[in-house]
């Protein structure tokens, strides 16, 4: 059974086929949205947690539901769209059901997880400290570092990145968006891993969205 953390699928339904119509789009996706979140509920009941983790867990997934689906239906503008905001909500549910361990954050505009922005080189800030561990920048999914879903072309400049362990990670990564246009949406996740002499014993990812204004 996969872990939920290991989601890197887009939701793969034919419904962006079958409609031409956005509203009638974002109808379903945030009944789908507001679906899937009792799976990953269940993987919260699965792991048996500790009251308050278990809560915290719980917590996660329902304030992302509230957000992604506030998101579809004032934000998103397209079909295209409304797939990168229910997919980025569907991302950070597994990141909440799976928890994070260490400590690890990605800031833009000093705001995480939901944010908005100009055109441009975005500066994307990302902080961690491992549990008497060392952390760096791993693989989202086997050789593809970031996980990028936008309205338009957007990408991480991988060239020099900084991927030696630190102690206290904080470090700068540029997304860049210079195409975008005002109601665009871009979600990407970095994910971290915990490691001692270079050999990973946990990881984790944290997912943005970003609406070009």
């Amino acid at each position: 059974m996969a872990m939920p953390m290991d989601y890197d699928g887009m939701r793969t339904d034919d419904a962006s086929e079958r409609t031409d119509n956005v509203d009638e789009y974002r109808r379903t996706c945030i009944d789908f949205v507001e679906s899937i979140s009792h799976d990953y509920e269940d993987w919260v009941d699965y792991y048996k947690l500790s009251a308050d983790e278990d809560k915290r867990r719980r917590d996660g997934i329902r304030a992302i539901v509230t957000r992604t689906n506030q998101w579809i239906a004032k934000v998103a503008q397209s079909i295209k769209a409304v797939d990168v905001v229910m997919n980025d909500g569907i991302q950070k549910m597994a990141e909440s059901t799976a928890g994070k361990p260490f400590e690890i954050g990605v800031f833009v505009n000093n705001r995480s997880g939901y944010t908005e922005t100009n055109p441009g080189i975005i500066d994307v800030n990302v902080k961690a400290s491992g549990r008497e561990k060392k952390t760096k920048l791993g693989f989202h999914f086997q050789k593809t570092r970031f996980r990028i879903d936008s309205t338009c072309g957007a990408y991480i400049d991988e060239n020099n990145l900084p991927i030696i362990p630190y102690d206290l990670m904080d470090i700068h990564l540029k997304l860049h968006v210079q195409d975008a246009k005002p109601r665009d949406v871009i979600s990407f996740t970095v994910t971290v891993c915990e490691v001692t002499d270079d050999i990973e014993y946990d990881r984790r990812g944290v997912s943005t969205i970003i609406h070009i204004v």
